[in-house]
């Protein structure tokens, strides 16, 4: 824990740490669960690579007896609005077609969260919200309503829906859930990074909490996206970059009068110890070892950016999973006990029981 982090716990009654299981309006029960079978990791049958597998699949069957509806692209090339646009089209056969591979998806997805269920951490959940890319596709959509169809007709008494905001906002937005109200008074707005495998998003979330002091009214005012993947950066690099975009976004909000808070919140994949640094799970992150002992990133932004306004700043971070659900909490007070699922490269995930 960075020496500015010991002052700020000695001063305020509230302690805050990076990876934290006590959040302010929520426990997190667990994240990041690994189960497996003899195939592997039970969650990449439910990946978005798993559905490509099952589209590409059902394709290659078809050609048996004709012709693909689909043509010849491949099916990782078709995006998210051609497969809707198909879905919803004239062409009743290649609707059919990727509804086959939608209903073995919702399947695998349908037996994914059984197993989940089974697990001490996931006990008792009442509903779970789905994340991630396909959750912004009516093809996604139909997936998460047909495994709750399916756990239900197992006798599970689950609730599986669509996360409310947008994938990409809602892994900004879920920021405002990491830290205690005082640290966002007098101020209106606070700074967010979103790191993944193939993308950085950092954005400005406004919160708005006078319009709702819940934070049901937060939005992402600005935001950038840089797809790192394309450009191959070593983690140095990397880092910088961030840096960039962050004192960049912050000029803006200062600018419009926004008032950000000296807080920066940070979704981040991997098991994040108090400290800040990622105990595992860093893998996919761009250009290097993101699990050294030698390297810790919010002590690095820290470094870079010592100051957002006339105060000093503080970073906190927290898996990527367990951001994208907490900007579910507003919307979650009439359960006890929920979780969410991110549908990416992997199936990420986390757990939470809501505090009074």
């Amino acid at each position: 824990m960075t020496k500015h982090q010991d002052n700020l716990k000695q001063d305020n009654p509230v302690p805050v740490a990076h990876g934290a299981p006590s959040l302010p309006s929520v426990t997190v029960d667990g994240y990041n669960l690994k189960l497996r079978d003899k195939d592997g990791f039970i969650g990449d049958k439910a990946s978005k690579s798993a559905f490509q597998q099952k589209l590409d699949d059902w394709r290659k069957r078809i050609r048996n007896g004709g012709d693909d509806p689909l043509g010849n692209t491949p099916t990782k090339d078709l995006s998210k609005k051609e497969i809707d646009a198909l879905v919803q089209g004239k062409d009743k056969e290649a609707a059919a077609l990727i509804l086959g591979a939608v209903d073995d998806f919702a399947g695998e997805l349908a037996q994914v969260l059984a197993r989940f269920l089974k697990e001490k951490s996931w006990k008792g959940t009442e509903r779970v919200v789905v994340g991630g890319g396909m959750r912004e596709s009516a093809f996604g959509e139909l997936a998460i309503a047909r495994a709750m169809v399916l756990l239900k007709s197992d006798g599970l008494k689950i609730e599986l829906l669509p996360i409310a905001h947008h994938p990409d906002e809602a892994g900004l937005i879920g920021a405002v859930q990491l830290m205690p109200a005082w640290m966002l008074e007098g101020h209106d707005s606070l700074i967010a990074v979103d790191i993944g495998g193939t993308n950085i998003r950092a954005g400005v979330v406004e919160t708005r909490r006078k319009d709702k002091a819940d934070l049901s009214k937060a939005r992402v005012w600005k935001s950038e996206l840089w797809r790192h993947a394309d450009d191959e950066p070593n983690r140095t690099t990397t880092v910088e970059h961030i840096v960039s975009v962050l004192e960049r976004l912050v000029a803006k909000a200062q600018k419009a009068g926004l008032m950000p808070a000296p807080v920066i919140g940070i979704a981040c994949p991997g098991t994040i110890l108090p400290d800040g640094s990622i105990a595992n799970g860093g893998q996919n992150l761009p250009g290097g070892n993101w699990e050294s002992k030698n390297f810790n990133l919010p002590a690095a932004l820290v470094e870079a950016i010592p100051k957002i306004g006339d105060h000093p700043t503080f970073v906190i971070m927290h898996n990527d999973a367990v951001v994208q659900g907490l900007s579910q909490v507003p919307f979650m007070r009439d359960v006890e006990r929920w979780g969410v699922v991110t549908i990416g490269t992997g199936l990420g995930n986390a757990r939470f029981t809501n505090k009074e």
